[in-house]
């Protein structure tokens, strides 16, 4: 009885936590905003092989900067490559393609590794966008950029990467795009993704973003 009145609540907490509406004035720095995943073309496919939640399907995400100039989202995006993007026009962007935003931020314990991780993403910044998704050091993929801004402070890790659809298949989405650039899909190498970071126990979900 204790045990389902406990799953009952922490359903109740996480149900109000993100419904949660977040405005400029609630961020703080560091924290990061996630991009809902849309249902086709590359977000789509993005999300079909690495969903593990029905609250958390993202396909983009960046971090967030607070300077005296204003509020900007660090991050790496086929358009832009790794790019400071102010927040205005980030949201905006995705408004249009009605991708919601929601704001995640990392527990009191691990704030501390914050402002390296922001000089570290800026050290990243005019690199080009990595389309083939395998680890290098001359370009990067949303994901991969905010794992490398906080991996001194061993924040993520890598995992083995899944183009593997829920029915144990190999999306026909991946296979096609592999194809066309000529490389193997790279099932199981090493990597990230946005929904695996939003799954980390080092992170609070705050709720939805608007301005």
């Amino acid at each position: 009885m204790l045990k389902n009145l406990y799953f009952i609540l922490l359903f109740l907490l996480v149900s109000c936590s993100s419904q949660t509406t977040l405005t400029e004035s609630d961020l703080k720095n560091g924290d990061l905003i996630f991009v809902e995943a849309r249902e086709e073309n590359l977000s789509g496919a993005i999300n079909r092989v690495t969903q593990k939640s029905e609250i958390a399907k993202f396909d983009h995400l960046g971090l967030i900067e607070i300077s005296p100039n204003g509020i900007y989202v660090l991050h790496a995006s086929p358009e832009l490559g790794s790019a400071k993007e102010p927040l205005k026009d980030f949201y905006e962007k995705n408004l249009e393609t009605q991708q919601e935003m929601v704001i995640y931020r990392l527990k009191k314990e691990y704030q501390s590794a914050i402002p390296k991780a922001i000089e570290q993403a800026k050290q990243m910044l005019d690199k080009p966008y990595n389309f083939t998704y395998i680890l290098n050091e001359e370009s990067y993929y949303c994901s991969d950029f905010v794992e490398r801004a906080f991996r001194e402070a061993g924040i993520f890790e890598h995992i083995p990467m899944n183009f593997k659809n829920q029915q144990g298949e190999i999306d026909s989405f991946w296979i096609s795009f592999y194809e066309k650039l000529q490389l193997d899909v790279p099932q199981g190498q090493p990597g990230t993704n946005p929904n695996q970071l939003a799954g980390s126990e080092k992170l609070i979900r705050l709720g939805k973003f608007t301005r």
